[in-house]
């Protein structure tokens, strides 16, 4: 059938090529023979390559099955040997329980004793001066392994070692980071492990560091540190921090006068300002009055002879050279004209002092509410998270309240002074023109005081 289908195949072709060539019966009957006679070689050909390949397959498959029946036989002497394994890991297991006995718990418990010990000296200053001692008891506390009875010893040996080392002062060489970032390597003092002190600063450590740092902001006191340094005798007072370094971290942060003069900003620096020229301005008429009251003392020494220099004298002046009593009403309000003359003068400058002390509390008012949008706007923008992004705000608030009334108080105080000193001299003055006047009108010349 397949033979008959290639013949009807190759006709249809010899047929469709006829189309276009013109052949004659025998020739066409001959390229049918030689076309069929090809073919047939053909298909043995492939007929040959096939049953070679299925050979070749059935060979691998064979090949492919015996190793598979290798690797199950294996895999069979493997799981025997693991269960076997298993259990002599088993009974070594409950060997070494037995054996060990409470030893597994102790050794459980240095290990997470190491640990906890690790953790809680990684902020002493101790480190700088025994840096191995860390590593050594993160190494036991990670260790999967039981410990030996060396490495247990050495753990007791550490803690007795930072048992005295505590209670001790010493004298060391250990690198010192500076201001400026350099190191070197300097004398060191070390009081237990609390403080600890170079030749010229109280030195800090950081946790995780191998080296001291020099503070920023030196607290006070450290001339009593020089003086124990240089003391010979038994017993010396020695600034010590208790808290091993967190109470000079917080001097740290302690601001300075100037910044807390910054934290008031632009309000405070006018509030300042405008005390600054509101004290010079009231010790210029402090001045100025006790020189006219100096002036007019002496001019009370010496009546007959009045001076321009001083208001009594210009007062005085007013008197003439021969005043008569028929003139006395006149010359009372001319007394009175010459005494209002003066008062400007002296009074001058009081009402400016009154103002800025009253406007230093107010300009204080104006920066806490500044402060307050500030802070109110670092807590809408942070969500108030994070109580450092509102210190700026509240600084400012609370600082300008205190500079406000930091000078607003003595303003009050050096206005009432100055008041006072010119109404006094007023006094004086219309006191003068009183007993002058009641020495014209009974006739008496005026006595020298």
């Amino acid at each position: 059938m397949k033979r008959l289908l290639i013949a009807s195949a190759l006709a249809l072709a010899t047929l469709a090529s006829a189309q276009a060539e013109v052949l004659t019966p025998d020739q066409l009957l001959q390229r049918i023979r030689s076309e069929k006679v090809a073919e047939e070689q053909a298909m043995q050909q492939r007929e040959q390559s096939f049953l070679s390949d299925r050979n070749q397959q059935s060979s691998v498959l064979a090949k492919a099955q015996a190793e598979l029946k290798a690797q199950e036989t294996e895999a069979a002497t493997l799981k025997a040997q693991f269960e076997e394994n298993e259990k002599i890991l088993a009974e070594q297991e409950k060997l070494l329980k037995e054996r060990t006995g409470a030893l597994g718990e102790l050794f459980t418990v240095v290990r997470q004793s190491a640990g906890d010990v690790a953790g809680q000296w990684q902020s002493s200053l101790l480190n700088v001066q025994y840096p191995e001692r860390i590593a050594q008891l993160e190494k036991l506390s990670a260790s999967r392994k039981l410990p030996t009875a060396e490495q247990v010893e050495g753990y007791w040996m550490t803690l007795l070692e930072d048992l005295a080392a505590s209670g001790r002062v010493e004298k060391f060489s250990a690198p010192v980071v500076g201001k400026d970032g350099q190191r070197t390597q300097q004398d060191v003092w070390r009081v237990g492990p609390f403080s600890a002190y170079s030749n010229q600063a109280f030195l800090s450590y950081a946790e995780g560091s191998d080296a001291f740092s020099i503070l920023n902001k030196q607290p006070e006191g450290f001339s009593q540190v020089a003086h124990w340094q240089q003391a010979n005798t038994d017993l010396s007072a020695l600034l010590v921090d208790p808290t091993r370094g967190s109470l000079i971290e917080q001097l740290q942060r302690e601001p300075t006068f100037f910044e807390r003069v910054q934290q008031g900003g632009f309000v405070g620096w006018v509030i300042l300002t405008l005390g600054a020229l509101g004290i010079l301005f009231a010790l210029w008429r402090m001045t100025y009055l006790a020189t006219v009251t100096a002036k007019v003392r002496a001019q009370m020494r010496n009546l007959a002879a009045p001076k321009d220099n001083n208001p009594l004298g210009r007062v005085i002046g007013v008197f003439g050279s021969n005043p008569t009593v028929n003139d006395i009403e006149t010359l009372e309000l001319k007394l009175d004209e010459a005494v209002m003359r003066e008062v400007p003068k002296l009074e001058g400058g009081q009402g400016l002092l009154k103002l800025i002390a009253a406007v230093a509390p107010l300009l204080g008012l104006l920066g806490t509410v500044t402060g307050m949008i500030i802070t109110f706007q670092a807590i809408t923008q942070s969500g108030g998270g994070d109580s450092r992004l509102m210190a700026d705000g509240i600084s400012q608030a609370l600082v300008t309240t205190v500079q406000g009334l930091v000078v607003a108080i003595p303003m009050l105080f050096l206005h009432s002074l100055v008041a006072s000193r010119c109404k006094a001299l007023v006094q004086l003055l219309e006191q003068q023109c009183v007993g002058l006047l009641s020495l014209q009108i009974t006739g008496k010349k005026p006595r020298d005081e």
